[in-house]
């Protein structure tokens, strides 16, 4: 059932977050915004429609209750017919388990076509997160996303099976109610519709003050589930700094902002509510004084006063009910706004035509190449410098690259950009002569695996997590293959082996397991191109090493980019590419650049830029090219062979995305 709207607009609505409470899309009103909700209800609109038509009908069928009275007190009662009594008494006993049959059989319509339009909903809005590009989830709180497609999705099913139905059938009602008075008697008749005047003004002010405080609480909430969830993931991190107390305050005052504005919402529906009751119980009185004087003068027979204050009262409860359909209404519209906040972000394309500009002829264009590359942030303030520019550089078939550069250079976002978690701002990447951007994301991706610094791990079994990189189908023997790859042979060790559930996050595992397990997903599949950003960077050294011999075999058959911080991590690269200042800076051995580039050896030993403090003596100064290949790590060597690493292995990782290092930005 193709049930989801296309986007209506580029991908530049700001989230709740960054926005002033309270407000929405600027003069878009609630009757339009709900409109927006056609494309689901579609589907279903025949059934709807047939259960409002059932409810009008209930709601008339009360009305002919009066009309009944009317009979029975002029005829029957006036001419002391018993037996009419009681055949008048029949009738309002069948008028009335009609009517309950009725609105009955309308619940029973709407409940499953519904449950199954909030059902096609959530599932259209879980899409559309998983196509949505990387840049969206980083300004995005993931509790804002969560309560829009829980609190905001049950507020719109609710909407849809009784406030739409009833804003109709109310109004019906009132008409035709209206209608039976002033034929009944036009004098009461005026009377009664005297306070119509003023519940619309006063409907009106009510329906733009109650929007106002439904967004600032929908918007509260997310930020209260934000709260949570990161206090559930982070909880390690809160416990061992003693940071419960803060945690807890901060949510008590989130809650009582939250409480504040709840009670603003009921203090105005109180407050209409009030008024609503008030002013149709006036006229009603009013009604039965002038009825009375009349009926007492003989202008007015007993059973039509009856008949015309039964009508009153019938229609008292569509009347009272205004203010909180409208409420709920409001609540609904504003749910709506939310929900389409992020279904109208453009999504990731699955290709893009290639750049057209003239390029260079290239012999060879296999591997991986960077031509021109330049890249700034979306959200990067107007006129600030990129911060990779004009980045040019070739790693050809089956050789490893080493990328190295200082904190905050871009190497983390340079190798994101290879399988298209960031879009290139400028220039293109070729793999084996191919234009990634003209790529279907499907194919790119099965052709490029990723392993994070921060790896994320699923609430599933160690071999699910493991088996999601491959993507073609594997065997046994594939899963053993890479969990030998990455020296994570503790998987046999777990309670049910490679089917233990590794939980929320992975968090029952240390920081070099995950690591580890991250790795096997990036190479079970096979891949022909391998990113990895730092993978080692929580092993211990013995694992490092046994990880690094088992690796040069998979990166001798595959092309790889790493990203390194050690000279461990670079020796297992053919060469090494040194990014500095959002530029390739030098490129060569391990070895050619330590002669030839100070900035790559200050990097690679640990000594200060020039003008900063020198480390102590005993650091034993810069790395020489004569040191051996594989430079001693004394501080290293004193780690357990697997550390907890508890304050990294607390942090929440959250979704998969390529910036694991926030200075890389």
């Amino acid at each position: 059932m193709a049930t989801t709207p296309a986007p209506a607009e580029e991908f530049t609505e700001r989230p709740a977050a960054d926005r002033p409470e309270g407000t929405g899309p600027a003069g878009r009103s609630a009757v339009r915004t709900l409109l927006r909700l056609w494309p689901y209800v579609r589907p279903v609109r025949a059934r709807l429609s047939v259960a409002a038509f059932i409810a009008i009908v209930a709601s008339c069928v009360g009305l002919v209750i009066p009309l009944v009275l009317k009979w029975m007190v002029d005829g029957p009662v006036a001419g002391h017919d018993t037996g009419g009594v009681w055949r008048g008494a029949l009738y309002l006993l069948l008028l009335g388990v009609a009517e309950a049959l009725l609105f009955g059989l309308r619940r029973w319509l709407v409940a499953r076509p519904l449950s199954r339009v909030e059902a096609e909903m959530r599932a259209s809005l879980y899409r559309h997160l998983q196509r949505l590009p990387v840049a969206f989830h980083d300004r995005w709180a993931s509790g804002q996303l969560l309560s829009r497609a829980t609190t905001d999705l049950m507020l719109l099913r609710q909407f849809l099976a009784f406030p739409l139905t009833f804003l109709l059938v109310n109004g019906v009602t009132i008409l035709v109610g209206v209608v039976i008075m002033l034929l009944q008697d036009w004098t009461l008749g005026l009377v009664m519709l005297a306070p119509a005047v003023p519940l619309v003004v006063l409907s009106a002010l009510f329906e733009k003050r109650y929007a106002h405080a439904a967004r600032q609480a929908q918007d509260q909430v997310g930020d209260l589930t934000t709260v949570v969830e990161e206090s559930v993931l982070g909880i390690r991190v809160i416990k061992g700094f003693g940071r419960h107390r803060s945690q807890a305050r901060a949510f008590r005052e989130l809650s009582a902002t939250l409480r504040g504005t709840e009670l603003r919402k009921a203090r105005l529906l109180a407050a209409v509510w009030a008024v609503i009751m008030t002013l149709p119980e006036v006229a009603i009185g009013a009604t039965l004084v002038v009825g009375a004087v009349r009926v007492a003068d003989h202008a007015l027979s007993a059973g039509t006063l009856v008949a015309f204050l039964s009508t009153a009262l019938a229609l008292r409860w569509p009347v009272e009910s205004i203010g909180f359909l409208l409420a709920m209404s409001q609540e609904a519209a504003t749910a709506t706004e939310r929900y389409f906040e992020a279904m109208d972000a453009v999504p990731e394309s699955a290709s893009k035509p290639a750049p057209t500009e003239s390029r260079p002829a290239v012999a060879d264009e296999g591997g991986l190449r960077f031509e021109g590359v330049r890249f700034r942030h979306p959200d990067a303030p107007p006129g600030s410098p990129p911060l990779l520019d004009r980045v040019d550089l070739r790693i050809r078939p089956g050789e490893s690259m080493a990328l190295v550069g200082a904190t905050g250079s871009g190497k983390t976002t340079l190798t994101a950009l290879v399988p298209r978690l960031h879009e290139v701002t400028e220039g293109r990447i070729t793999l084996d002569g191919r234009d990634i951007a003209a790529l279907p994301r499907e194919e790119l991706r099965a052709l490029v695996a990723v392993a994070f610094e921060e790896p994320t791990l699923f609430s599933a079994s160690v071999g699910d997590n493991v088996l999601m990189g491959a993507g073609r189908s594997v065997d046994a023997g594939d899963l053993d293959r890479a969990l030998a790859v990455a020296q994570a042979d503790f998987a046999y060790a777990l309670p049910q082996g490679t089917d233990t559930q590794v939980g929320e996050q992975g968090l029952s595992l240390s920081g070099g397991q995950r690591q580890r397990l991250a790795l096997a997903r990036a190479v079970v599949g096979r891949p022909r191109f391998l990113i990895l950003d730092d993978p080692l960077s929580a092993l211990d050294v013995h694992t490092e090493a046994a990880v690094e011999a088992a690796l040069r075999q998979v990166l001798a058959g595959t092309t790889a980019l790493i990203v390194a911080h050690r000279p461990s991590t670079v020796l297992l690269a053919d060469r090494v590419a040194l990014l500095s200042g959002g530029r390739i800076a030098a490129v060569g051995t391990h070895h050619e650049l330590l002669r030839t580039s100070d900035e790559y050896a200050r990097l690679m030993s640990g000594a200060p830029a020039h003008g900063e403090p020198g480390p102590p003596e005993e650091s034993g100064g810069p790395v020489r090219p004569e040191e051996p290949e594989r430079p001693a790590e004394p501080a290293k060597s004193a780690e357990p062979a697997k550390p907890a690493e508890p304050a990294k292995s607390a942090m929440p990782a959250g979704p998969a995305a390529p910036e694991t290092e926030g200075d890389d930005r």
